[in-house]
């Protein structure tokens, strides 16, 4: 995944290598936040249509999952496949996408 490869280009270039742990807290954070912003968005809720979120705060978030596959040496590219497959093998068998089925 080109993405991947420029997320870690920049760890490089900036002496930001971390441990996976850490790189799992700042996705935790980022994802938080993203949260904050939907919940304020929508009046915690009261107002569903109303939902956004920041194209910089989303762009935070991806950083962080693509920087945390890169420390666990895993192709986000290969692993979103996969999930994609799951999801379809789900769908034919279930109709449904969700794991709950």
């Amino acid at each position: 995944m080109d993405e991947q490869r420029r997320v870690a280009e920049f760890v490089a270039t900036h002496d930001m290598e971390t441990e996976p742990a850490y790189r799992l807290l700042d996705l935790s954070s980022e994802l938080g936040e993203l949260a904050k912003e939907i919940c304020a968005s929508t009046a915690y809720g009261s107002r569903p249509a109303d939902v956004a979120v920041s194209e910089d705060e989303l762009g935070d978030a991806l950083f962080a999952l693509l920087a945390l596959a890169e420390e666990l040496d895993v192709d986000a590219g290969a692993a979103l496949e996969t999930s994609l497959a799951k999801y379809e093998r789900r769908i034919e068998k279930t109709g449904d996408a969700g794991s709950g089925q």
